[in-house]
Parts: structure tokens; sequence; C-alpha cells
């Protein structure tokens, strides 16, 4: 297969966006993260990462799953079943156990160590000595590998089952038709999981509110591989689901703001069968089709060429994502004093942290064995 430049270039650009992500949550956007320095707030930055998170969610680690999938079926191919579930095993195991066991306790005592007046290396280190030796460990943003782990197990077992064959199968693109429909599936999916597990609830470190899309992309990446879909995206086939997530992009915003006037209870889009529920649930598959289909051929048409630069960028963008939680934190509260606009600081934040994660990421580099792990 000839090697697809574009696709590794979007990995950098979604690794960014999870770090400014995050960024935004700790300066008064929703979600969880390990330090916050405002609460979340309608004022209009707020407001402002309201939009940028929840489009953000809606195709940001989506599209890694599809990009997962895509090349699962080839490596599968190449290895074989028991070569391929321990290169899993090392690229995706090894990393959450070192994040769970090292990473996540660093991201927290730095938070922690936000609180404390004034801030001391024995405090800090004792704090983060004992979440170590506790073992109250945590996943935090690598839950996307165990997520993995698990997808590619069962990918194992699907292939154990069915006999298929090594070379892809040329099929036509799904017709508009069919994305409609599967988008109103993952929709309804969306729905009926949150009814018992809403958005915000953990099981495992995995929030299994989002999994309905996740596990169609991953699904629909290996597809994709077998049939040439990527290659064959071209924009007269994708434009009306562009203008649609275009066209779709305020519509949460407005639906919250209406349901907020009409209703003397608070605006819930976590679960249950509320407006504000259901047009959550079927927004953010019909927002992500067509921003995920504009990445992929915008890039595939523009960016496909080999780079010395993008080739050092998204040879270290998988250890960016597995680092960038505790630089984040340390640099967001180092920052604390600073008294700017909270889009300012997290522009300053999640511009410094892109930084220096990519630094430490090529720090990694330099641990013998790593280059094959991460």
């Amino acid at each position: 297969m000839v090697r697809a430049y574009y696709i590794d270039r979007i990995r950098v650009i979604l690794t960014v966006m999870v770090i400014f992500n995050h960024a935004t949550i700790t300066y008064g956007g929703p979600g969880g993260w390990y330090y916050r320095e405002i609460p979340a707030t309608l004022s209009p930055s707020g407001i402002a990462f309201v939009l940028f998170g929840s489009v953000n969610q809606a195709y940001c680690m989506g599209f890694f799953f599809l990009l997962s999938g895509y090349f699962t079926p080839a490596s599968y191919n190449h290895k074989g079943a028991a070569s391929f579930l321990l290169g899993r095993l090392t690229r995706l195991g090894i990393p959450l156990t070192v994040f769970a066991v090292l990473l996540d306790p660093l991201a927290s005592a730095l938070a922690q160590a936000s609180e404390a007046a004034p801030f001391t290396i024995r405090a800090f280190g004792q704090s983060y000595l004992q979440r170590v030796f506790s073992a109250d460990w945590h996943v935090g943003p690598l839950w996307f590998a165990e997520a993995l782990l698990l997808f590619s197990l069962a990918y194992m077992l699907w292939r154990g089952f069915r006999k298929e064959e090594k070379l892809p199968l040329e099929l036509p693109l799904p017709s508009f038709s069919a994305w409609l429909l599967s988008a109103l599936g993952v929709g309804a999916s969306a729905l009926l999981i949150r009814r018992w597990f809403p958005v915000g609830d953990m099981v495992m470190g995995l929030q299994l509110a989002y999994f309905a899309s996740y596990v169609f992309l991953f699904a629909l990446g290996t597809a994709a591989w077998r049939h040439r879909w990527l290659e064959k995206l071209s924009w007269q086939a994708t434009r009306p689901w562009t203008w649609l997530s275009i066209g779709l992009l305020p519509v949460m915003l407005i639906g919250a703001y209406i349901s907020g006037r009409f209703s003397r209870q608070p605006v819930n889009y976590a679960g249950g069968l509320s407006v504000p529920a259901v047009l959550y649930a079927f927004w953010e598959p019909l927002i992500a089709w067509g921003i995920i289909a504009a990445y992929l051929i915008w890039f595939r048409e523009n960016s496909n060429k080999a780079s010395r630069i993008w080739g050092y960028l998204s040879a270290r963008a998988y250890a960016t994502y597995i680092l960038h939680s505790p630089v984040l934190v340390g640099i967001c509260v180092a920052l604390r004093p600073w008294q700017a606009p909270a889009m300012a600081k997290v522009a300053v934040a999640g511009t410094l942290a892109s930084v220096l994660t990519l630094g430490a990421s090529s720090l990694l580099f330099r641990i013998p064995g790593a280059r094959r792990i991460v």
C-alpha cells in the first residue's frame, strides 16, 4: 500500500486539538480534567468553549478510531493473529500501564500543588509518591488506548470466525442515504446507551455514552480499507455532508437556549429522553460525518507529499498524546498568577503544551526501545 502521508498529518492535527480541548476545560469549558482554574461558565468565552469542546467531542476521538480501524486489517494480514496481538499489547498496553502508574499521579499531584501555598518540591514529591504507591491509578486520556485494545481484540475474534480475503475488495462509496441512515443509527444507539450510562459516567475509565460512534467508526475504518473508500472520497460525493455539518454547528447551542427559556429544569444533555438529550445524541454524528470527510479530502488533495517537518511531527504524535496531560497541567499551574482573558490563557497554554510535549517526546525517543512502543 502506498504511504498515505495525509493521514499522518491528520493525526498530528487531531492530537493538537485534544491538547487545546483540555486547555479549554481548564479555563471554563465543559468536561472533566485534572485541573480546572475557572468553573464552567456561560460567559462569551465559556460559550465558545462549549461549542469548541462539543464539536471536538463529536468527531475528534471517533476520527482517531476510524483511522486506527483503517490500518488494522493490513496489520493483521501482515503479522498474523499472534504477532498482531503482541504488537497491540506492546503499543497500547505498555503506554496505558505507564500512564496509569506514573503519569496520571504526576498530573494529579501537579493539579493538587496549585492549591498549596507556598508550593514546595518536598510537598509535591510526597503527594506524587503517595499517589503512585497507593495504587489509586486512572487511565485519563489513555482511555483511548484501552478502548483501542478492546476493539483490536474484538477484531481478532471476528477474523477468527470469518475467513476473509487478504486483498481489498473494490466496492462503490456508500450513498448519501447510507451515510444518513448510519448517522441516525449511531444517534439512536447513543441515546439508548445514555439511558443507563449518561455522559460523564465512567466505567473502567471509559465513557460508554460516546461509544456508539467509536465502535461504528472503528468498524467503518476496517471496511474502508477493504473497499478503498478513503481513496474514493470526493468533494462531489461529500459536499452535501459538509454543508449539513456547517449548518448544524449552532443547533445545539440554540436548542440549549430554547430549552432553558421554556423549562424550569436545568438543561440536561447527558442522558434520558429530554429534547436536549435527543438533540445532542443525533447532532454529534450528523456533524461528525461531514467534518471527517472534509478533513480526509482536503488533506489528501493538498497535503499528501513527503515532508521532513511533517514526518518529524507525525512520528511523535502518539508520544505527544501520551505525555501531554502532566505537561499541560504543569503549564496551567505555572500560569495561574497571570491575569489574562480565558481565551488568551487557552491559546498560550495550548501552544506551550504542544511544543513542550513535542520536546518531551523527542527526549523519550532517546530511551532504548521507546520508538518500538510509541
